[in-house]
């Protein structure tokens, strides 16, 4: 399953459907997301803290995912290409 961030833009929307009282459920139909999704920046923006807070804290928490980089150790990098297919 693959996710797809939320843009600035939606969460410009999302913020704006809170502070004029929509429901989460109906923000969620209008912008073709997920209601947990939703609730989850209502819940954000009923703690007291602004979107500007969360959009921080999102593009912090998105930077983390995906595959994380490897590297071999060292005595492998230092052998020949030939050397390392017959070893295994």
């Amino acid at each position: 399953m693959t996710y797809k961030h939320l843009t600035t833009r939606e969460l410009t929307l999302i913020a704006d459907f809170w502070y004029q009282g929509t429901k989460a459920y109906r923000a969620a139909k209008l912008l073709q997301r997920s209601q947990e999704t939703i609730y989850r920046v209502y819940r954000f923006l009923n703690d007291g803290k602004t979107i500007d807070q969360y959009l921080q804290t999102y593009q912090r928490h998105k930077r983390r995912c995906g595959r994380k980089q490897t590297q071999l150790p060292t005595p492998k990098l230092s052998m020949p290409i030939r050397q390392s297919r017959q070893v295994g």
